[in-house]
């Protein structure tokens, strides 16, 4: 899944439009249009407030799936 999937994934998963994600976070309409259509990468900043705003963290909003590496103790 790309970026511009993931992000509108979650913002349909959260059951809003893209006018009202705009409203409630200050970024562009056009700006979240353009990211869902895989025409551009959101910068950190702009990740951050989404990532704050859907309450997960900068890993899930993007699709990216974490796996945690288990190392052994060798003594």
């Amino acid at each position: 899944m790309g970026y511009g999937e993931a992000l509108k994934r979650q913002r349909e998963l959260n059951g809003i439009s893209q006018n009202k994600l705009a409203k409630l976070t200050g970024i562009s309409q056009q700006m979240i249009s353009h990211w869902e259509a895989n025409k551009g990468v959101p910068g950190v900043d702009f990740c951050e407030i989404l990532a704050d705003f859907y309450e997960i963290s900068i890993d899930e909003l993007i699709g990216r799936k974490v796996i945690k590496k288990i190392t052994e103790n060798k003594d």
